[in-house]
């Protein structure tokens, strides 16, 4: 059965964070201005086209819901070996030489009208199978999204991040620091500020999630490998678009719905405290009788004064406080005909939907949520998306909204 969209795997051999093709003078294919990135070699390492190997992919992008964070996405994509290409001690493979861990791969989704990418990110494991009685044996590459080349990078003093600077800004000078291409990132202005950096020893990821938090904003690794930053407008704001309708009658259909009525979002205690600051604690007392003290801290923030820390523990525990039914997860099946195949490729974190599920006595469940994870699981003939989606993350008046 063909999928509704062609999907492609593309490796690229090269080194460096940029996905793009590297750029060397004097070659007619690779030293085009504009449209590739310095190389470090005058023999141009391969990027090949690993689809018509491939026999599945799997996706796994998303907020951690009981952690309240990003985490890294990641992929495996199991490609059929039989001539051991990816046997890094064959000399007669064409990847000789150039098979080493972080390496890019990409997970394209093209129809005749778009294009998208559902991964982009860096090798971090081949795992070789070679099942008994089957001639040919299966890499498993394990992949993980720019996140982990945060986390693997130390920074200890931030050049040029002297107190007052927006959030981003600050994030942008960490990224600096370490050398992450600037066409690589999105980033909002910020909508407060931040102290001078505390030139102390941490990774780069925990330096931009200190200032996420400090934001109150959101920082993540998108489909095309784009480091976006949203400050804190730009999340209570996002939850005012258009929203895609999934429902059992005219919007897309799902199914695998995962309900949950709990108290495992509940923030009613906060407490925040800035590098050289007070603590500050905000509680939303009525909560607290209501479902019990649920508390949480966080401390060493770069935000700029005790004032706005007391501000960030108050919108923690305003946008925490209370619980409602969750529709935490659905999977959607895009060999259904019913479902847009551009939307679901197209889909990414903050995009709204409307969700309406029939219950069998004829009532109904009706959220408006922010997608917030995306897994999929393709193979040749199977394309599905297990949606997770959220409450908005930071809650805030929007004007001309009715939610």
């Amino acid at each position: 059965m063909a999928l509704p969209a062609q999907i492609a795997v593309s490796f690229d051999f090269s080194s460096g964070a940029t996905f793009s093709l590297p750029f060397v003078i004097g070659d007619t294919k690779y030293g085009v201005l504009g449209t590739g990135t310095l190389g470090s070699s005058s023999v141009p390492v391969p990027v090949i086209d690993l689809t018509p190997d491939v026999r599945q992919i799997t996706i796994t992008r998303g907020r951690n819901i009981q952690q309240d964070t990003y985490q890294a996405g990641t992929a495996v994509v199991r490609v059929l070996d039989p001539n051991s290409y990816f046997n890094p001690q064959n000399t007669s493979s064409p990847y000789y030489g150039y098979l080493v861990p972080l390496r890019k791969l990409r997970v394209s989704a093209t129809t005749g009208t778009d294009q998208h990418f559902l991964f982009s990110g860096y090798t971090t494991e081949y795992r070789y199978t070679y099942p008994v009685n089957q001639e040919t044996g299966y890499v498993d590459i394990y992949c993980a999204d720019a996140f982990r080349l945060f986390n693997l990078s130390q920074v200890d003093t931030v050049a040029d991040s002297g107190a007052g600077q927006s959030t981003g800004t600050r994030m942008g000078k960490i990224l600096d620091q370490i050398s992450f291409p600037t066409n690589m990132r999105t980033f909002a202005t910020g909508d407060s500020n931040c102290q001078a950096d505390p030139a102390t020893s941490r990774t780069a990821l925990g330096a931009l999630k200190n200032v996420e938090f400090s934001e109150q904003g959101a920082f993540y690794i998108d489909g095309s490998g784009t480091a976006v930053f949203k400050d804190r407008s730009d999340v209570v704001s996002s939850i005012a678009g258009t929203p895609i309708e999934f429902n059992q009658t005219t919007g897309i259909p799902y199914r695998n719905l995962v309900y949950a009525f709990d108290d495992k979002l509940i923030q009613n205690q906060c407490t925040i405290t800035r590098i050289g600051g007070s603590p500050q604690f905000a509680e939303n007392a009525a909560s607290a009788t209501r479902y019990f003290p649920h508390s949480y801290s966080a401390d060493n923030l770069v935000i700029d004064t005790d004032a706005n820390a007391l501000n960030i523990a108050r919108t923690f525990v305003a946008t925490r406080a209370e619980t409602t039914i969750r529709i935490d997860q659905l999977l959607v099946d895009l060999l259904d005909p019913a479902v847009p195949t551009n939307t679901m490729i197209g889909l990414e974190y903050f995009d709204v939907c409307k969700i309406t599920n029939v219950q069998p006595d004829g009532s109904t469940i009706v959220k408006t949520l922010q997608v917030q994870g995306l897994n999929w699981n393709i193979t040749p003939n199977s394309m599905q998306v297990t949606v997770t989606t959220l409450e908005p993350i930071t809650d805030g008046f929007v004007i001309g909204s009715t939610e």
